[in-house]
């Protein structure tokens, strides 16, 4: 019952708010694509922002379809309610409604196994994605992408939005020997694509591990690279706990790298990503340090606050609020760097790497010696720009949809 009444409230509240939505959605644009599915057996994997702008969760949008049948569902990191959270492992479950399966592919295994396939004829994905590379759900994709490759079924991708546009890219590109579940193949920390987007890019270009997928794409209308979320007409649900809006998505490609730092990134609070800090930070000090940067799109407000969960439990933390002033000229992955950078030439006795964390997120090493060494961050930046251009030609041929 408490998942019916859940579904029922969440649905409504999206039918009220994208009845009139100006994008369409993958899920939107299902039923024109409906040969895919007809007499098929489904496996869907999603979570709880697999809604159509009609306020219809994705489940019931198949099942209605004629001669389809929908045998599993799968779900990513945070589980298929989205409620679990960062890191915890899922374990598999049934559906109370549906009396389906709810595979986890964050528990035992975080790619779909025969077994889990036997009855599926059709993998279809509906996630709502960040548009950062440590974002886990593209990785929950590419590795069901080689599963369905593996078994011979076809892998369905129903596109949405990049929530921080899809026309910035940002960043160093991932190093082969750092990758993993935050970041598997070489693509910056903000890339500036969609899920279908990056599905084709990941199987056009041999990444999936020795296979490549039956892949359809079912594409977005009314979408531009330029738009941001709250543009498109689309309610925004939260693709995670700590993922509340689209604030703080916009700040998370670079606020994230707090994560590989003793600094609390404002997990266990109501604003997670866009205010940090810690017991032994000055939070004026720190405020004047960072607006002295003159970063551009953002300025820093003093800041305490008590986390209820994660870093520093119950104890009062000080440090800054961001405020973003224009995110259209805000290069968060960077504004990210130079945050950590400043709180480690501010604190040397207290600030505190996670190392293998940090180098995970960041796809390299090569930032946190910079740091550590207090060599130039901006050359650094600088030896980006090869390998960046790279991905920005390989990146042109896998674009859906107009600037």
């Amino acid at each position: 019952m408490r998942y019916a009444k859940t579904a029922s409230l969440l649905a409504f509240a999206l039918l009220l708010s994208n009845c009139r939505a100006a994008v369409r959605t993958g899920l939107d644009n299902v039923g024109s694509h409906s040969r895919l599915f007809q007499g098929k057996r489904i496996g869907i994997i999603t979570n709880h922002t697999g809604y159509g702008s009609d306020g219809k969760f994705i489940v019931d949008i198949l099942r209605r379809m004629p001669a389809v049948r929908v045998t599993a569902l799968f779900g990513p990191e945070h589980g298929f309610h989205g409620v679990e959270q960062a890191g915890k492992r899922i374990d598999s479950d049934t559906h109370p409604i549906y009396k389906v399966p709810i595979y986890s592919l964050y528990g035992k295994t975080r790619k779909p196994t025969p077994e889990m396939l036997a009855d599926v004829d059709v993998l279809v994905f509906d996630i709502q994605d960040i548009g950062a590379r440590f974002y886990t759900y593209i990785y929950t994709m590419s590795l069901a992408m080689e599963a369905a490759g593996e078994s011979g079924k076809r892998f369905v991708v129903l596109d949405r939005p990049n929530p921080i546009t899809g026309n910035c890219v940002e960043g160093n590109i991932l190093e082969p020997e750092f990758a993993s579940f935050v970041g598997l193949y070489p693509i910056p920390a903000r890339h500036g694509m969609t899920v279908g987007e990056l599905a084709t890019m990941f199987n056009e270009e041999g990444w999936l591990a020795g296979v490549k997928a039956d892949l359809v794409v079912v594409p977005i209308t009314g979408w531009r690279r330029s738009m941001w979320h709250n543009r498109t007409g689309l309610r925004f649900i939260k693709p995670s706990p700590n993922m509340p809006d689209l604030e703080t998505a916009i700040v998370y490609p670079g606020l994230c790298l707090l994560e590989g730092t003793n600094v609390s990134e404002g997990r266990g609070t109501d604003m997670p990503f866009r205010r940090f800090g810690a017991p032994w930070i000055e939070r004026q000090t720190l405020a004047a340090r960072l607006n002295a940067l003159r970063l551009p799109g953002v300025r820093f407000e003093p800041a305490s606050f008590t986390p209820t969960a994660s870093k520093f439990q119950g104890r009062r933390c000080h440090g800054v609020k961001i405020a973003v002033t224009d995110r259209d000229m805000l290069r968060p992955y960077w504004t990210g760097i130079r945050i950590v950078n400043e709180i480690r030439r501010l604190y040397p006795s207290e600030f505190e790497w996670r190392a293998s964390h940090f180098d995970r997120l960041c796809g390299t090493s090569r930032i946190r010696l910079a740091i550590s060494n207090r060599s130039s961050l901006e050359e650094l930046r600088q030896s980006w720009g090869p390998a960046i251009e790279s991905f920005t030609q390989i990146r042109k041929k896998y674009l859906l949809y107009p600037e």
